[in-house]
């Protein structure tokens, strides 16, 4: 089939975040990627080529030449289809985060940051992400892509955080160069994990609401090192060692 300028022109529009926000739509590429999205996401367009062998539950199909497929997906290298999804709708009820390990993510621009954090936390038991209204856009492709399909498990909610965090009535970790070692702090199995902007960290207004201020040292102590990590790699960091705490 070969798609028409409408129907090309629709699928572009979903590149900008504005349009995905009006419409409620969102884009997805890659075969494991679309099939974990179909099991839990409404699929409103799926396009594809004849190597395609995944799940077809949408409510529009079209089979397609790969040059066509390049004219529609953000990839530089398109595997076999892309699909439109409905944006999923998730209800904020605090109470139900009690007891839970939790991220928040303060600032964060980064889109393949966001997509390694939130695949991360998939990995490690995290179904809930609070993100400051300033934290980039979780429907944004190069993000979607990045999550591996962590999306499927993994809820995110914008809010404002010095005002949420407070009332969720659980420790909050911020990660700060002037925190306590991570290794000898008193951890909770429950509670919130911040994790700050890539280049100036936490923000002032959530180190306020803060209980405690957590620190990854380098090693050895004392000796010249880089400035910081990656916020992804350092947000790895800390999950692990709070899941490791529960073993």
């Amino acid at each position: 089939m070969t798609l028409s300028k409408a129907k090309i022109k629709w699928v572009q529009q979903l590149w900008q975040k504005k349009n995905r926000k009006q419409l409620g739509l969102l884009l997805a590429e890659g075969d494991k990627m679309v099939a974990e999205l179909m099991d839990v996401w409404t699929c409103k367009a799926l396009f594809y080529t004849d190597q395609y062998t995944g799940p077809k539950k949408a409510a529009e199909t079209y089979l397609i030449e790969h040059a066509e497929l390049c004219k529609i997906s953000r990839l530089e290298t398109p595997q076999h289809v892309l699909a439109v999804f409905e944006m999923p709708q998730y209800p904020w009820n605090p109470s139900a985060l009690k007891g839970q390990l939790i991220l928040a993510l303060d600032g964060i621009q980064d889109a393949g940051n966001m997509g390694t954090i939130i695949r991360m936390a998939d990995w490690f038991g995290i179904s809930t992400i609070l993100c400051s209204m300033d934290t980039v856009e979780v429907f944004n492709p190069k993000v979607v892509q990045a999550t591996m399909g962590a999306l499927a498990r993994v809820q995110v909610h914008y809010v404002s955080l010095p005002t949420v965090l407070p009332q969720l009535d659980m420790p909050i970790y911020v990660t700060a160069l002037d925190g306590d070692n991570l290794y000898q702090a008193s951890l909770s199995n429950q509670g919130v994990i911040v994790m700050g902007n890539e280049g100036n960290g936490v923000s002032q207004a959530v180190k306020q609401v803060a209980t405690a201020s957590l620190l990854i040292p380098n090693f050895p102590v004392g000796r010249l090192t880089s400035e910081s990590l990656n916020v992804g790699v350092a947000a790895a960091i800390v999950c692990s060692e709070f899941r490791r705490r529960q073993l």
